[in-house]
């Protein structure tokens, strides 16, 4: 039996057919927004059913409730907002029963809200609550203190996916997650979200993690992210030669995932495993300082936020590992779980010193990363 999207029902507010040519039609005489890549990739996740049971940009009382509790108010757990800001000025040209034509930065017409309210917000209090800091050098407070003054809320009708991007071949919707992994006969499925190349450690936790497993989802994010992060187009030769060598092929599937980051550390872990749930997962890798940037986040504060919720709520089995590497006295990849050695026994680096060794053109010992992986990294870093 399938495990069932967030809420019990997969969410499709994408309009198709003559209802799609109406309300395109209608859209030439509303008032329009333009949407920010974020704004973008939220409208589309809420129209394939990857953010069930949302059905649109949050409404107050969704949104104060998701804040204060990381909760929806029908007691689901939910732990990000999903909001669409616009300055005072520009939210004074909208009433509640209106229709807003959403497009891209590009002028592409992408959708409609349907507006129920429009309300002011304490981006203080959110940055607090759901991001612990109200430091704007964290990207997220950033977005967030950049954002207009005022949110609307209301339902969404989708009219027009996204402009197609360098990876579409493999972004799969939820619905399509879900038929493709009834097909390979997958009951139990485990998902790995990264923004990162994936060096040993990761591969070492993602095999602990199929070895109990039917199948693997490697889903990468690659919507919105900081500047630098490494780009996407890197992160996917990477992915895919590790794939091709070092993984199982009929056990493995990669598809992007195309939300934007938040880096909310705690909040967004449990936000990254609702939604893979959406995508028909029945388990999520949560590794050291999960979705963190800085220092904002302990090591495994990611972790311990499952113990918030209880099992039955989440409906999502979370596979906690501590931090990886290789010993050389066990002669083997293992954590402080499984090895009883220390110190320059074992094979760790930072992401600084790491960075380093590339630049210098130097591969990092392949205890640490794949050959193949290194070496993609050194060449883009030297283009």
């Amino acid at each position: 039996m399938p495990i069932k999207p967030h809420g019990g029902v997969l969410v499709n507010r994408m309009v198709t057919g003559s209802e799609r040519d109406k309300l395109i039609q209608k859209c030439g005489n509303m008032e329009r927004i333009k949407l920010t890549p974020r704004e973008v990739s939220d409208l589309d996740m809420v129209a394939v059913g990857a953010f069930s049971p949302l059905y649109g940009f949050m409404s107050q009382a969704e949104y104060l409730s998701v804040v204060e509790y990381g909760r929806l108010p029908r007691g689901f757990p939910w732990t990000i907002p999903i909001t669409l800001g616009v300055d005072k000025k520009r939210a004074e040209a909208f009433k509640a029963g209106d229709d807003i034509a959403l497009y891209d930065q590009q002028d592409n017409l992408l959708g409609v809200l349907h507006l129920h309210e429009k309300y002011l917000f304490d981006k203080e209090k959110e940055a607090r609550q759901v991001l612990r800091t109200t430091d704007t050098a964290h990207p997220g407070v950033k977005y967030l203190m950049d954002m207009g003054e005022v949110l609307l809320g209301g339902p969404i009708s989708l009219v027009n996916r996204p402009p197609a991007g360098p990876f579409d071949k493999y972004k799969l919707d939820p619905a399509e997650t879900r038929v493709l992994f009834k097909e390979k006969g997958w009951s139990r499925i485990v998902a790995f979200q990264t923004r990162n190349p994936i060096h040993r450690a990761h591969e070492y936790i993602q095999k602990c993690a199929l070895e109990t497993v039917n199948g693997l989802l490697l889903h990468p994010l690659m919507g919105a992210t900081k500047s630098d992060d490494i780009p996407a187009e890197i992160r996917m030769e990477c992915y895919k030669v590790l794939l091709e060598k070092y993984y199982p092929k009929e056990r493995v599937v990669l598809s992007i995932f195309p939300a934007a980051m938040r880096y909310a550390g705690p909040r967004e872990a449990i936000f990254h495993a609702l939604v893979r749930k959406n995508y028909g997962c029945t388990h999520f890798i949560v590794g050291r300082d999960h979705a963190g940037v800085g220092n904002y986040y302990g090591t495994y504060d990611a972790q311990l936020i499952f113990n918030s919720y209880s099992r039955e709520e989440i409906d999502i089995v979370p596979l906690c590992f501590e931090h990886a590497f290789f010993c050389k006295k066990c002669d083997e990849m293992a954590s402080n779980k499984t090895c009883p050695h220390s110190g320059d026994d074992r094979i760790s680096l930072s992401g600084t010193a790491v960075r380093k060794m590339l630049s210098e053109g130097t591969r990092p010992p392949r205890e640490f990363s794949r050959p193949e992986v290194a070496d993609i990294l050194i060449t883009a870093m030297h283009r």
